[in-house]
Order: C-alpha cells, then sequence, then structure tokens
C-alpha cells in the first residue's frame, strides 16, 4: 500500500472527521465561554470583591522604563515590555475553565442519560424450523426405538 492511499484511508476514516469536527466547535465554544466569563461573569465577581476588573490584579516585577508615560493597566504595561506577576488574569482564566469544564460534563452526563434510555430491542423469535429438518428428526427418532 502506498503512502498516499494510506493517508488518504486514514483521513477519511469517521473518526478523524469527527475529531476534526469537535475541535473547530470546541474552539468556538470556548470562545463564547471566554466571552461570558470575561464580560458577565467576571465584572459580576469584581464588583462584588470591590468593583475592580480582575485583569488588572497584577504585581510589577520590574519598574516601568523611564520613558513610560502610559496608563499602569495589565495591557498597557504588557505591550511596553514591562514583566508582570498577573494573578488576576489566572484567576479570570481558571474561572473560564471551571465553567467550560462544568458545561462539558453537563453536555456528556445528558448524552449518557440518552444512551442509557433506549431499551434493549427485543430479541427475535426463533425462525420456523424448516420441513427438511422436521423430517431429518422424525427419522431420527424413528430409528432409535
Amino acid at each position: 500500500m502506498s503512502i498516499t492511499s494510506e493517508f488518504k484511508e486514514f483521513a477519511l476514516k469517521g473518526n478523524v472527521v469527527d475529531l476534526a469536527v469537535g475541535v473547530i466547535i470546541g474552539a468556538a465554544f470556548g470562545k463564547i465561554v471566554d466571552s461570558m466569563v470575561k464580560d458577565l461573569i467576571m465584572p459580576l465577581v469584581g464588583r462584588a470583591v470591590g468593583g475592580l476588573d480582575f485583569s488588572n490584579y497584577f504585581v510589577l516585577l520590574s519598574t516601568p522604563p523611564a520613558t513610560y508615560t502610559g496608563p499602569m493597566t495589565y495591557e498597557a504595561l504588557t505591550k511596553a515590555g514591562v514583566p508582570l506577576f498577573a494573578y488576576g488574569n489566572f484567576i479570570t482564566v481558571a474561572v473560564n475553565f471551571m465553567i467550560l469544564a462544568f458545561i462539558i460534563f453537563m453536555m456528556i452526563r445528558q448524552i449518557n442519560r440518552m444512551k442509557k434510555a433506549e431499551p434493549p430491542a427485543p430479541p427475535a423469535p426463533p425462525a420456523a424450523t424448516p420441513e427438511d429438518i422436521v423430517l431429518l428428526r422424525q427419522i431420527r427418532d424413528s430409528l432409535s426405538k
């Protein structure tokens, strides 16, 4: 088997195509959850703990350059090349992961429930014994007497 035909067989298997679709949908779903965490949940959590944006919780690991005149925000300092210990951004990503993991858990749980809900198919009724088999059995029984 040539390498091209072997690759074609591998690439066109159902599992590979399903995996590709899953990765694409997962990436899109991850963006939705990221937006939900960043735009909806974290502002509420930030408001509850003092009204600050979690992405701006950081510790400067060195001073900004002397020529830096921008705001002291995470984005501006990162663009300026200042090393930061950005624990607020980590908190946001951790909450994002927990929500995504919980949603996937609930989806898998529901899929497993649907799989269990299907009743097993009833066994097929035994097929009628062919006439020649019945005759052979009668002959066998009469000879054994």
